[in-house]
């Protein structure tokens, strides 16, 4: 594999994958990992995947109540050197962590109390299973530049690499992006105890910039779109605020439960169900039931499906000056309706805030740009989206104030893949 990844055809595929100005570094992040492989589990015919993280550009917490979503794969991914084997065990190392993942494909119901990775790929395994596919044993060295717990879905990212995997092994690579979103959504709300929808898993299976409406969520709708943002003048740029998405389940889960609650004493069962004219209706009665929050985030919801269309159209047309006034509403409407760039039950840390709030002092600055926060929020990351020739100057302004790190990424056309090397 090593001599067919230094070929020129191995050349081309990354090439293609990462862009030529990072094929050097992906050659030996590749050649590592390969040597990794061997020496945890010997000299086998392997062979290559990747899957990369995501970035929500729009649509924040939209997806679990069936809503519509403007997200892109990115150019940071999660790979792994992997061989199927002849017993009924998956075996994964993980680069940087301790100890290996293992599952016994013979036990594969919900263990109380088992770690997230161990659950994750005992829920996958499950959920090809549930959904009419076959499962058997591979060994995998898994890498990872997508950064954990930021709010890039590196867990999606992680989900979508095994789907891959036992795809391409065990069933001739037929699951598309659709059924390995469903099948990580399953293994994530059945073996996690994240009551979480699809939108990271299907950006990180698709590829590209996409939106992707979840009015049926068996069949979501996925329509490309083709917006060159570096080619346009502007970059996409991560800021880590030092926080991190460590035990926020519960954060996490009151976003949808609350807007379930507001669809339902509406006579719907999800938010995509309900207009906002029949909640200033019955604003009253919602209030009293559903508390003054829910109210918000059902109205936030309900807002941010009419911005994807309006953000899709004007890339579509290229009104970049349209599509970031889009993004700063868009930001807004988490910030003050959605409630979560930060903990109610630890007001002393609001490290998204702060750094929404210094880098929107920078954009009025500049009179450029735009910011949100992206992802679950309520700890993590940002987005900003500034002029190419200022994001040096923004990355030193985030680093002298808040001191983290920022992270320019580009959008990845190709989704989660088994390189044909």
């Amino acid at each position: 594999m090593k001599e067919r990844l230094a070929s020129q055809e191995g050349q081309h595929i990354l090439a293609n994958l990462y862009g030529k100005d990072m094929l050097a570094m992906q050659s030996g992040r590749y050649s590592s990992l390969l040597t990794q492989y061997e020496e945890r589990f010997g000299a086998n015919d392997v062979q290559l995947f990747s899957a990369p993280g995501r970035s929500e550009i729009g649509g924040n917490h939209t997806d679990h109540n069936y809503g519509k979503v403007l997200a892109a794969s990115i150019n940071l991914d999660t790979i792994a050197a992997s061989a199927p084997v002849s017993n009924r065990l998956i075996t994964i190392v993980s680069e940087g962590y301790p100890g290996q993942t293992v599952v016994d494909l013979d036990e594969l119901g919900p263990i109380e109390g088992e770690g997230g990775t161990t659950a994750l790929v005992r829920g996958i395994a499950a959920g090809f299973l549930e959904f009419g596919y076959h499962i058997g044993g591979f060994n995998a060295y898994v890498s990872s530049n997508v950064l954990s717990a930021s709010g890039l879905s590196s867990s999606a990212s992680f989900e979508m690499l095994v789907c891959t995997i036992l795809s391409t092994y065990y069933n001739d690579g037929v699951l598309d992006a659709v059924m390995m979103s469903r099948i990580g959504q399953f293994s994530e709300n059945r073996y996690w105890n994240k009551p979480s929808g699809m939108l990271d898993q299907m950006a990180c299976a698709y590829g590209g910039l996409i939106t992707i409406d979840f009015k049926n969520p068996a069949q979501p709708v996925i329509e490309p779109i083709d917006y060159p943002f570096r080619d346009k003048g502007y970059s996409l740029v991560i800021v880590a605020t030092g926080g991190n998405h460590a035990d926020l389940t519960a954060d996490y889960a009151a976003v949808p439960n609350e807007m379930f609650e507001v669809a339902r004493i509406l006579g719907g069962n999800v938010c995509r169900d309900i207009t906002a004219e029949q909640i200033y209706e019955n604003l009253g009665k919602i209030r009293e039931q559903a508390g003054d929050r829910a109210v918000l985030r059902a109205l936030h919801f309900l807002e941010e499906n009419r911005r994807v269309d309006e953000q899709a159209a004007a890339l579509r047309n290229d009104e970049i000056g349209k599509f970031l006034a889009l993004i700063t509403e868009s930001g807004n409407s988490s910030w003050k309706w959605l409630q979560n760039c930060y903990r109610d039950s630890d007001s002393r840390e609001q490290g998204i805030t702060i750094a929404l709030a210094l880098t929107e002092q920078y954009l009025r600055k500049i009179g450029d740009g735009a910011c949100r926060v992206h992802g679950g929020g309520f700890a993590g990351v940002i987005l900003a989206i500034v002029p190419d020739d200022k994001a040096d100057e923004y990355a030193k302004f985030i680093g002298g104030t808040l001191g983290t790190q920022t992270y320019t990424i580009n959008v990845r056309q190709q989704g989660a893949i088994c390189l044909a090397i």
